[in-house]
Formats: C-alpha cells, sequence, structure tokens
C-alpha cells in the first residue's frame, strides 16, 4: 500500500476533478504489476495495473492493493470493479471509501466471491486525497493560506514595494505548488502593487484558474486577457457583461458572507482546491472565518523590514512540517479545528 500511495501522487494536479490513485498487484510476494490515475477521462489506476498483463491465469491467487475504493459506475470509462471480477483477483485490499461509489464497489465484489480488506492504512490514503474528500464532505475547495514575510514578520515594505522577500528557491517552490492546485486566489491590491501573472512559469504542469476579486473593477481586463490560455473568474459588485475567452465575470455581494458564497460557487464549478496568495484583508477574512485547511509561510532568515503590513495571525494549529530553504524557512501549519 506504500508502493500504491507513492505511485498515485503522480497524478498530483493532473487528474482533477477525479481523485490520485494508485494500484499495485501483488503475488507470493513480489509486486507483479502497478499503475495510478493520471487525467481525468483516462484509464483508472486499476485497469492500468490490469491490462498490462495479457495472461490472465498470473491474477490467480494475487493480491490487489489500492488507495481508494474502485468505482462502480460508467463514466469517461467502463467500472473498475467489473474488470477485477473479470480478472479473478482473489483478494483487494483497499485504503479508504470513495464518498461517491458509498461502499457499493466493496459490496459487488464480496458478491463475486473476493475477499476485501477495508481501511488499510486509511489515514495515508485519506491524506493523499485530502483535497478530494474535503471538497465532497464539506462542499467547499481544500483551502490553503500562502505567503512569505520577513524575520521581522512584516509581508511587504511600505518603503519598498519592489522587495522580493522570499529566495528563488523557495518561489520555484511556490509556482510548483501552483500546478498541483485547482485555483488561486488574490484581490485587487495585490494585483496593483506586485503585477503577479499568477501561473507556474518556474515550474510545469496545469496553470490554476486564477480568481480575482475585483469589488469596483479596478483591474483592466486587459491585464488577464494577454494570456487567454489561463482561465480567470473575476468576482465583483459591478455589471459586467462582457464576455472574453478566458474571463468570466460573476456578480456578487460584498458582504459578511461573501466568502461562503464564492466558496460554493467555487464547488458548483467543481473546483476542489484554492491556494490564497493576498492580500491582508483577505488573508485574515479566511483565518477569522477558520476558513482554511492548510497554510504554508515563508520567513525571510535574512530581511529586516523597518516599516510595513504585518503578516496575518493564525490560531489553532498543528505545525505540519519545518523547513530550510537556503536563506528562507518554510512552515506548514494544518488548521487544528477543522478535520476532514
Amino acid at each position: 500500500m506504500n508502493r500504491a500511495i507513492q505511485i498515485a501522487k503522480n497524478g498530483l494536479g493532473y487528474t482533477y476533478p477525479n481523485p490520485m490513485v494508485g494500484c499495485v498487484i501483488e503475488k507470493n510476494g513480489i509486486i507483479i504489476s502497478e499503475g495510478w490515475h493520471y487525467k481525468c477521462g483516462k484509464e483508472h489506476a486499476e485497469v492500468k495495473a490490469l491490462n498490462k498483463i495479457k495472461d490472465e491465469i498470473i491474477f490467480s491467487k494475487s493480491i490487489m492493493y489500492v488507495t481508494l475504493e474502485p468505482c462502480i459506475h460508467f463514466g469517461k470509462t467502463p467500472p473498475c470493479v467489473d474488470l477485477i471480477i473479470k480478472k479473478k483477483i482473489s483478494i483487494v485490499v483497499i485504503g479508504i471509501k470513495d464518498p461517491s461509489v458509498n461502499g457499493l464497489g466493496i459490496k459487488k465484489l464480496r458478491e463475486y466471491g473476493i475477499t476485501v480488506i477495508e481501511d488499510f492504512m486509511y489515514y495515508e490514503c485519506k491524506i493523499l486525497n485530502k483535497r478530494f474528500f474535503t471538497f465532497h464532505k464539506k462542499n467547499r475547495p481544500f483551502i490553503i493560506l500562502k505567503w512569505a514575510q520577513s524575520n521581522n514578520g512584516f509581508i511587504n515594505s511600505i518603503n519598498d514595494k519592489t522587495i522580493k522577500i522570499s529566495n528563488i528557491y523557495s518561489r520555484q517552490l511556490n509556482h510548483k505548488w501552483r500546478s498541483e492546485e485547482n485555483s488561486i486566489l488574490v484581490g485587487t491590491k495585490t494585483v496593483l502593487n506586485d503585477n503577479p501573472k499568477l501561473n507556474i512559469r518556474y515550474w510545469f504542469g496545469i496553470n490554476p484558474v486564477r480568481i480575482l476579486l475585483d469589488r469596483k473593477l479596478d483591474i483592466s481586463h486587459n491585464y488577464f486577457v494577454l494570456d487567454n490560455t489561463q482561465k480567470t473568474i473575476i468576482f465583483t459588485e459591478k455589471n459586467y457583461n462582457k464576455k472574453y475567452k478566458n474571463i468570466e465575470y460573476i456578480y456578487i455581494s460584498f458582504n459578511d458572507i461573501m466568502i461562503e458564497k464564492i466558496l460554493y460557487i467555487l464547488f458548483k464549478k467543481n473546483i476542489q482546491s484554492l491556494i490564497i496568495e493576498g492580500g491582508k484583508k483577505i488573508f485574515d477574512c479566511f483565518i477569522e472565518k477558520n476558513l482554511w485547511d492548510e497554510c504554508r509561510i515563508f520567513i525571510s532568515n535574512t530581511l529586516f523590514i523597518k516599516r510595513g503590513l504585518k503578516a496575518p495571525l493564525i490560531r489553532e494549529y498543528d505545525i505540519k512540517k519545518n523547513i530550510i530553504i537556503s536563506t528562507d524557512k518554510l512552515i506548514i501549519y494544518n488548521n487544528k479545528k477543522l478535520k476532514f
């Protein structure tokens, strides 16, 4: 199962809206085949692993380890359960149930005489698809807060707006993170002050959907039209009916429940994860409402800012990781109050 989890991670950032899944088939203590889900609409992990071996006799008395309950429904691909039954796998070890399958895959496997072991390495398999489970159980995306701050706790300088707080290695890592998430959100001031592209130019993969909170439409649409390959959603209080290839304008009231409404709209649009990169008012709003799952903070060990904007303050957290990246320190927090 450890190997199945390991190879499942190859799909990170590519499988949306599907979960990451890894599958390993073992016989007599030897792995005879494996596969992982790579892209929505393509073969699932179980199918990949099963189709690699043409001689079905080899599967006799074999054990399949799969991180998520095999599917039973017809979608863009046939049900995995039916192929497992056809190939006569003896035992199927499942990490965690799929909320969209709800135990029906396990039930059918048992009906055909296949031994099923459930919840094996349950916690590890749950963490693997933390985005998927948060989305389906909380009806909102998995939310990541990310910012960089000086060693004395400022996220920018009043005197010099051009200062880069994090180093080049941290910025590259941040672009890798962007490739792993469905969407990225910023506010108007962040765009006006930092001119961010919100893409993955220091990495490779799929650009996230850009989400902008622009109450008065202060940002020219030209800023986002320049790259018409990256989808952009702009939430605003202005009525704006013009249509562009990559931009969608959504009217919303900027009131006390604005954040909840935005998250629900993103949920309905099947956006499973959201990384928030500013500004401070947006961070504070999500923190006050306790609407965050993970917080990633780069802290410069060398930069001292005399006057600037104080970094947000989070409470009720568990420290997940503490890493040194050259001149920066990276701390990753989990929200202690939110369990999925």
